[in-house]
């Protein structure tokens, strides 16, 4: 017998629409009326140059990206990201400054590190155990650009706004709330994101790019390696991972289509995320791990009194249908994702459910 689905708060891979699902379940056979499945198709065709342009010219109407971005789409996930914004932009003569907010911006630091690149950790939250977001960051005039992770999937913590960082290029993994919220566009030399938290599948990265970024790629980056290999073939230069392209698009024609936009996404995010903070807020059986003004609006962490009552938490959950609620391995505890294809109905439901738990276990 064929299990339910269920509510889905994994982290990544995550949720996805489920009419995205239908529709590529309609269609998976005969895409189009190509007589072949999107998996088949080549990637030179028209089918397949009429899903990228759309993608891309989606991303730009939900961003309300200028004529001088590129949208690209890249293999290797946001993890090849953090040694090609090195390889590619930080030679000799240049610097950059990062700040330090957790797993992925410390994997970020690393990876330019071992390229024996000049930067600078300008800031951190390492002290609290990352349970926060650096503030007045005393960023350098003199860099080339700025690293920042816009949120962090493990401590739950998130940029509310953007800092200033005295017109130095933003370059920014967003891998885990792209396409959650509007957003400044002129700040950021470069969005990059890893599609399998909040944009699609896993298997792509989506990379926004400003021309500028572009003329300052050096000739001698390894072709597969280099920005402008992708931006001169519109991310066609060699076979792309077409079904996940395919998906991204689907998930940006729902978010454009049905949604109606990022305005509206993120009144909704703001809800969701609200309706887990103040149960949290209203006792002391739940205790959120970010502080306050630092919390997630993708990714609620949270603990229990004990880890006992936290493995009956993730057990009980999945017993009533809610499951991907446990906490990373490296810090334990539980963890609501609240991407945007979490309905606001699976939030309830979990909100109801964690209110009994408690009425039960507290």
């Amino acid at each position: 017998m064929t299990k339910e689905r269920i509510y889905n708060f994994n982290p990544g891979p995550a949720a996805l629409p489920l009419v995205v699902l239908e529709e590529i379940r309609e269609n998976f056979l005969n895409f189009n009326g190509s007589g072949m499945s999107i998996t088949e198709i080549s990637h030179r065709s028209k089918e397949f140059d009429d899903v990228i342009n759309d993608a891309v010219a989606r991303t730009k109407r939900l961003l309300n990206l200028e004529d001088n971005f590129q949208v690209l789409f890249i293999q290797g996930g946001a993890s090849m990201q953090f040694c090609m914004i090195p390889m590619n932009f930080l030679s000799a003569d240049k610097s950059a400054d990062y700040v330090d907010t957790g797993t992925w911006s410390t994997k970020a630091i690393k990876e330019a590190e071992i390229q024996g690149k000049s930067i600078h950790v300008v800031a951190s939250s390492a002290d609290k155990n990352y349970c926060y977001i650096p503030q007045n960051i005393p960023f350098n005039d003199g860099a080339d650009l700025v690293h920042l992770t816009s949120n962090n999937t493990i401590k739950g913590t998130q940029w509310a706004e953007f800092p200033d960082t005295n017109g130095v290029p933003i370059f920014c993994d967003m891998s885990s709330d792209i396409m959650s919220r509007p957003l400044d566009a002129a700040k950021f030399g470069l969005i990059y994101a890893g599609a399998q938290k909040n944009a699609g599948p896993a298997g792509v990265c989506l990379v926004i790019i400003r021309n500028d970024m572009l003329d300052l790629v050096p000739d001698t980056v390894p072709t597969m390696l280099k920005y402008t290999t992708y931006s001169a073939k519109n991310s066609l230069y060699n076979t792309p991972p077409c079904f996940a392209v395919y998906t991204v698009q689907l998930v940006l024609k729902w978010l454009e289509d049905t949604v109606g936009g990022l305005r509206k996404m993120a009144a909704l995010n703001q809800k969701k995320a609200q309706l887990l903070y103040d149960l949290f807020d209203a006792g002391s059986f739940y205790r959120a791990t970010a502080e306050p003004d630092s919390r997630s609006l993708m990714n609620i962490t949270f603990r229990l009194p004990d880890e006992e009552l936290e493995q009956q938490f993730i057990r009980d959950a999945l017993e009533n249908g809610m499951g991907g609620l446990k906490g990373h391995r490296s810090v334990g505890g539980c963890r609501a994702s609240l991407y945007n294809a979490v309905s606001l109905d699976a939030v309830e439901v979990l909100a109801d459910f964690m209110a009994t738990f408690e009425r039960k276990y507290g």
